[in-house]
């Protein structure tokens, strides 16, 4: 019976340790799979517009997935400097890397060819790897509704556009921003100032300024920061901003904002890495996926540019009004687009000139 008795007993204990052992492994293989997301950032994410929307759009994927991230801000858009950010990410434990400004771009692909067990996702740009997809929005959807209320509320028929880069992205979010004024104004015209700088507040109030002494009473905006709202605030015109609502920075001057809502996305994304279905690819995705939008327009907007941007906005999700359809001509009057023609995602993607209504050039490379 004592044999039976310390044979039972040593088995349990066999058993027992086993199962510990069984416990353990099983949660380091899960602590193994845990996901970290890194965010690299262009400028901080106080800018009150386009960081500050990525980082909302970072929070909002904290909440719902209660995943943990990282993020690095005002990084620089050089390849060298990208490539030891995301070292630093991949040391801290970051299995999904985003790189949310254009300039991230030669950075991010060669990390990515060197750490093929990494997922990597960049904002704006054209490049892919099977371990790196592209994503953006239509914005240009948003460009138009906010153009239409420009060419409302102006008096000069003047309206200023203050422009980062002269890129693809900015490019055609200009010529849409203009089709929606000449939509409603046919007198109006759009004039472009470019700053070649992403987040610089100080350089973009001074472009801003240059356009309102120019007798623009309208001003908006490709750039980081509410320097152009500002600035046209403390002029006494009105003004459109972007990335996110940016009423409160200028209240007297601000009518609406092209506003980003990067968050589901953000989840979408990470969702189906930890599922594993995700596949690398080109992410464009437009007001019928919630990822872009218009800010509520404010008091200073025009009395009747409410209607009509809602008829347009309703017109957009059901297919109605293709922003980018012919005729289209460009700054010379040559046809660009055909009557009835409507421009396939690529040339819209790769837009290189400016459109009738626009004044300004694009810089030569």
């Amino acid at each position: 019976m004592k044999k039976i008795a310390v044979f039972l007993l040593c088995a349990v204990l066999i058993f027992t340790f086993a199962g510990c052992s069984n416990s353990s492994n099983t949660q380091s293989q899960k602590e193994d799979k845990k996901v970290k997301v890194g965010f690299i950032y262009v400028g901080p994410i106080g800018d009150g517009g386009y960081t500050y929307a990525h980082d909302q759009g970072r929070l909002y994927l904290e909440k719902e997935l209660g995943v943990e991230t990282i993020y690095k801000e005002s990084v620089k858009e050089d390849k060298a400097e990208v490539e030891k950010v995301v070292e630093d990410m991949i040391d801290q434990g970051a299995t999904i890397i985003f790189g949310t400004s254009f300039g991230f771009q030669e950075g991010l692909l060669s990390s990515a060819k060197k750490h093929p067990d990494i997922k990597f996702l960049h904002c704006s740009g054209y490049e892919t790897a099977e371990n790196m997809g592209q994503y953006f929005g239509k914005i240009e959807q948003m460009r138009y509704l906010t153009g239409i209320v420009a060419g409302l509320k102006t008096k000069t028929n003047k309206i200023g556009y203050v422009a980062a880069f002269p890129i693809p992205e900015v490019i055609r979010g200009i010529n849409a921003f203009t089709l929606g004024v000449k939509s409603v104004n046919k007198d109006a015209t759009v004039k472009v100032v470019w700053t070649n700088t992403w987040y610089d507040p100080a350089k973009e109030k001074d472009a801003a300024i240059a356009l309102i002494d120019d007798k623009c009473d309208v001003i908006t905006q490709h750039q980081d920061t509410a320097g152009p709202q500002q600035a046209a605030e403390s002029r006494g015109v009105f003004s459109i901003g972007y990335n996110s609502d940016m009423s409160k920075t200028a209240p007297k001057a601000n009518m609406t904002s092209a506003v980003w809502n990067w968050g589901p996305y953000y989840v979408k994304t990470v969702k189906e890495i930890m599922d594993g279905t995700w596949k690398s690819g080109k992410y464009w995705g437009g007001i019928e996926d919630g990822v872009v939008d218009i800010a509520p327009l404010t008091q200073v907007a025009p009395e009747n540019a409410k209607e009509a941007v809602e008829k347009a906005k309703e017109d957009i999700k059901s297919g109605k009004l293709v922003i980018f359809k012919g005729p289209i001509k460009d700054q010379t009057g040559a046809l660009k687009v055909e009557d009835g023609k409507t421009m396939t995602d690529d040339e819209v993607w790769n837009m290189d000139y400016f459109i009738e209504g626009v004044e300004g050039s694009i810089p030569k490379k």
